[in-house]
């Protein structure tokens, strides 16, 4: 591992058993219970910004699909479409 920081962080006694009964079934630590714990915190928040940035995209971009889908092959929607996707990149 890089670098390492000591921090102290304070638990409820119930949640510091359970991490204690958790580690001790994995034969691990409570630091690197700690670490995996918040590395996976974070890869999910970064998977739920991306599932939300996603949903913010189809949403904006659902009014001009269903122009499109109503209308037919317009090229001046088609240009305008297309311009809209490559400014949510």
């Amino acid at each position: 591992m890089s670098q390492t920081k000591r921090i102290m962080i304070s638990l409820p006694n119930r949640l510091l058993e359970e991490v204690d009964r958790v580690v001790q079934e994995e034969n691990g630590n409570r630091s690197q219970f700690v670490r995996e714990a918040m590395q996976m915190y974070v890869l999910e928040r970064k998977k739920q910004d991306l599932r939300e940035k996603l949903k913010d995209g189809y949403q904006r971009m659902a009014a001009l699909n269903l122009v499109l889908a109503e209308e037919g092959s317009d090229e001046k929607l088609l240009d305008h479409y297309e311009r809209q996707l490559a400014e949510a990149e």
